[in-house]
Formats: structure tokens, C-alpha cells, sequence
């Protein structure tokens, strides 16, 4: 795989540089992966950390600038499991927030933890949505990962969203229905997902009142017997994301919800196709690609 070495001088403009020990050489080593396009900057620190706590955030604020930094739409941090896990995941997005879990991270977070050894062909991942078991392997070169999402949520108090019940709202001039799959994610079905001026009607439903912690923003069409596409603007990126694997998720429960699919469901994204596979249980299944490795240096 491509390696790439990036070098920043203590005089830039990144105000998480200069927090480092001055006078100190460090060397920052990182691991490029995308799922569908949905691309992560990971660091391990499974042996000790890399990037203190306080400054996770802006780290992934100053690194995943498409045009300043390295690139990705947030940053996995991977470390040894805190309680009962086999390796514990934080990802922390562009707006310096910390999510609770990512489909796509997930998958992502796996394939760096397989191929380099840390897990086996199954593994628990410990995140703030709670233990996400992953079965993955090699079918030839391609890496693929069957995760156990969490389970949906559509009761406002758990999406959250203010009132009681199931979210059905109407916000502009969209019926929008709303789903906790590890983070909120509101769900509008459209006629067409092309027709959309995504980044321009979601920000209104991403911060509307209703949603007290946000949510992300899923414009859905039917494409087929049990197959939908899906386009997502994603709450901490503010903007589309080629794939959401929460998003696609969170489509297809409400899908299947409505009667308009049934429990085994294609997702169509912008950067791909996952399966997503509905019943007592919820799995979502897709690739990870390594893109690249490189290093940090300042």
C-alpha cells in the first residue's frame, strides 16, 4: 500500500500542534481506510497514547481539512478495551464533537485491527452506543465485515427527540420520520435522491428543535424490491458523505417499518452498496479499504 509522510512546521496554523512538548521531535503515525467513501484518519494506541485526550478533537478538526490536512470525514482513535470488549473505538468528527458510533468506522476500525493482528476473525468493539460485535474476513483481496448494529430505536425518548411516541413530523415540506441506530438519524423518503439540494434543505432538520443532540439527515428512494438509495448529510462533518453505514441502517429499519421493504434490504450509496439484514437482530454488511499509511512530523 502507498505510504505518504506529512510535514507541518510548529509556525502553522494548527493550534493543536504547539501543545506538544516544545523542543520535542514527534512523529505521529496514521492509517488512511475507507468504507463506501467514507473515509478515516485512524491512530493506534492500543501500546500508550498517541493524542491526549483534551486534544482529540481538535487534532481531528485540523487533520481531516481536505485542503490543509490529510483528509476524511473524522478520526478513529483504537485502544485496548476499557471493560469487557476485545478493543475499544472513539471517533471524534470535523466540528471536534465525539460521536457515539459509525457504521462505516466500524468496519474501518476491524480491518485495521485484523491486519495488523490485534483481533481475529470476530471480535467485540466497545464505543459509546454500547459492545459492537464484528465478524469479518478476506474473501480473495477484498475485506469484508458483517457488524451488529444497534438494535433501533424509534421511541422519541431514545432517538431523542422532544414528545412521546414515534417521530413523524412535518419540517418544511417534508414528512420526516426519525430512528436511533447508535446515533439520530432522521429519514425522508423522496421520489427521487438526485433531486435533492442536499446540503441545502438538511441543515434545516439536522438542527431542528425537535432534535435536541442534532441528527443526521437521510434522503431515501425506492429503487427496487427491497432496495433503496440513500444519500446522507452527516451531523459533526455538516455536509453529504458519500455512505453512512448508521444512515443506511436507520433507511432501512424505517423502510421495512413503513411496509415498503421487507428484512433483508440493498442499500445504494453514493460510494457503494451494503447490505442491511433486519429481523431480531440487525446487521449491516459492507467493505473497508486501506487507502494508505503515512506519518505526521513536526
Amino acid at each position: 500500500m502507498p505510504g505518504i509522510t506529512l510535514n507541518w512546521s510548529r509556525r502553522s496554523n494548527y493550534g493543536v500542534l504547539p501543545d506538544f512538548k516544545r523542543g520535542a521531535y514527534v512523529e505521529i503515525e496514521f492509517t488512511k481506510l475507507q468504507g463506501n467513501g467514507n473515509d478515516f484518519i485512524l491512530i493506534d494506541e492500543y501500546q500508550k497514547v498517541v493524542i491526549p485526550d483534551p486534544m482529540k478533537g481538535e487534532f481531528a478538526s485540523s487533520f481531516c481539512d481536505r485542503h490543509f490536512g490529510i483528509g476524511a470525514d473524522g478520526v478513529l482513535y483504537l485502544s485496548k478495551a476499557a471493560a469487557t470488549g476485545d478493543l475499544h473505538m472513539r471517533l471524534f468528527q470535523p466540528d471536534q464533537s465525539e460521536a457515539e458510533m459509525c457504521g462505516n468506522g466500524v468496519r474501518c476500525f476491524a480491518k485495521y485491527a485484523f491486519d495488523h493482528s490485534l483481533t481475529g476473525s470476530k471480535c467485540v468493539i466497545e464505543t459509546l452506543a454500547g459492545m459492537i460485535p464484528v465478524e469479518m474476513d478476506y474473501t480473495g483481496e477484498d475485506f469484508m465485515a458483517k457488524v451488529l448494529m444497534p438494535e433501533p430505536k424509534f421511541d422519541r425518548k431514545d432517538i431523542p427527540a422532544i414528545g412521546s411516541g414515534d417521530y413523524d413530523e412535518q419540517i418544511g415540506e417534508y414528512e420526516v420520520f426519525a430512528v436511533n441506530t447508535g446515533v439520530p438519524h432522521a429519514v425522508i423518503f423522496v421520489p427521487s435522491v438526485e433531486a435533492v439540494d442536499i446540503t441545502k434543505v438538511s441543515p434545516v432538520i439536522r438542527h431542528h428543535a425537535t432534535f435536541p443532540a442534532g441528527a443526521n439527515v437521510n434522503f431515501v428512494e425506492k429503487t427496487g424490491t427491497d432496495e433503496i438509495r440513500v444519500r446522507t448529510y452527516e451531523r459533526g462533518v455538516e455536509d453529504e458523505t458519500l455512505s453512512c453505514g448508521t444512515g443506511a441502517t436507520a433507511s432501512a429499519a424505517v423502510a421495512h417499518k413503513l411496509g415498503y421493504a421487507g428484512v433483508t434490504i440493498h442499500v445504494g450509496t453514493e460510494g457503494g452498496p451494503l447490505n442491511i439484514y433486519l429481523g431480531n437482530e440487525t446487521f449491516m454488511e459492507g467493505s473497508a479499504i486501506t487507502v494508505f499509511t503515512g506519518s505526521i512530523t513536526f
